[in-house]
């Protein structure tokens, strides 16, 4: 039986040993055994179980069920796989509708084709919208309904060019931040502070206003309680959450 070091674990699977360093000390991925040089081996079996984390991340599973589910007694995992395979199925189902409607704004910016308005949202999920809303409310109260509204009234007169922009530009901002944080930058150092100053402006053109440092601070408090922020950072790089966060706060105490 092949027994791996966290650094060979790292390598094979594409999680870095810092999160697999994070895993082992919640109890989600423990090493199947620790030599007396503190290294960590890891097994196969151990690999099939960050096999299981990693297709849980995918669903946007929080990390606290994660382990639950692969902790409960009896766990099946063949039947687990098939379960996945089912919903990944579904989700694979809609990406494609989403490229599909990528390709078609693109040919409509391009002037290749006309796109009718009310196609430009087809494969988005207005039920995860509607619950992020309600979570929003339950947790903040009236003044989430007013920054809710704020956003909708400053997005109602938004066109194909500016939703596209403002997808790219979040999309920009995980990526360079997640790059940040596996290169080990602190949060407060000169490239994360650049990041950070982008998603300033990001969140005050959704928001249809500037944040104050503590409204962007509490944002990034947000991202950690909110479980589909959380599972939605956590599938980019591990760790991503709070990191984000902590940025966010150390942005905001500079301003």
């Amino acid at each position: 039986m092949s027994v791996y070091t966290v650094k060979q674990m790292a390598r094979l699977s594409g999680v870095s040993v810092r999160a697999l360093h994070h895993y082992d000390a919640i109890g989600l991925l423990k090493p199947r055994a620790v030599g007396a040089n503190g290294y960590r081996y890891y097994d196969r079996q151990d690999l099939l179980r960050l096999q299981q984390i990693l297709f849980h991340r995918a669903l946007e599973t929080p990390l606290k069920d994660i382990q639950a589910a692969l902790d409960q007694p009896g766990f099946d995992l063949a039947a687990a796989l098939r379960a996945q395979r089912e919903r990944l199925a579904a989700q694979a189902e809609r990406y494609a509708r989403l490229v599909d409607v990528v390709d078609r704004t693109l040919a409509d910016l391009e002037g290749d084709e006309t796109m009718d308005d009310k196609h430009l949202f087809e494969g988005f999920d207005p039920e995860k919208q509607a619950r992020h809303e309600a979570w929003l409310v339950e947790h903040y109260g009236d003044e989430a309904t007013r920054r809710i509204a704020d956003a909708k009234a400053g997005m109602k007169s938004w066109g194909k060019k500016d939703w596209s922009q403002f997808q790219e530009e979040a999309k920009a901002i995980e990526h360079d931040l997640a790059k940040a944080l596996t290169q080990g930058l602190p949060v407060d150092s000169a490239p994360v502070t650049a990041i950070m100053r982008r998603h300033w402006a990001w969140v005050g053109r959704s928001w249809n206003r500037e944040p104050t440092p503590d409204a962007f601070a509490g944002l990034g408090h947000l991202y950690q309680a909110n479980p589909e922020f959380t599972a939605r950072y956590e599938a980019i790089a591990p760790g991503l959450t709070e990191y984000f966060s902590e940025a966010m706060r150390a942005f905001a105490r500079g301003r």
